[in-house]
């Protein structure tokens, strides 16, 4: 499966990046190809491209902050609450994966 996802906290340091880091370790384990951007303090980092966008099988949204979606029309899109991520990284793609399947 392609994933491709934005993570962004509330201050946009540490969870932002730590969850990019857990969200990516997790779907490389589940044999997933996965792109994550970026949305922190310092402003969009690893952006996705029409084409990351184009290919992707789902969009993971995994943000306390508002993220605009008018890029992924027609993708199915999930979005969580970061603490998700935080909590259990290899069940959010779990879920992804079961979810997809139905």
């Amino acid at each position: 499966m392609k994933i491709v996802g934005i993570t962004a906290c509330i201050a946009g340091i540490a969870h932002t990046y730590i969850a990019k880091e857990k969200l990516e370790g997790a779907a490389r384990e589940m044999g997933d190809e996965i792109k994550i951007e970026t949305q922190g303090s310092i402003g969009i980092e690893n952006a996705l491209t029409p084409e990351d966008i184009a290919e992707a099988d789902v969009v993971i949204i995994a943000a306390d902050i508002g993220i605009t979606k008018d890029r992924f029309k027609g993708k199915p899109v999930i979005e969580i609450p970061i603490s998700l991520v935080m909590k259990s990284a290899k069940g959010v793609i779990k879920k992804t994966h079961e979810k997809l399947e139905k």
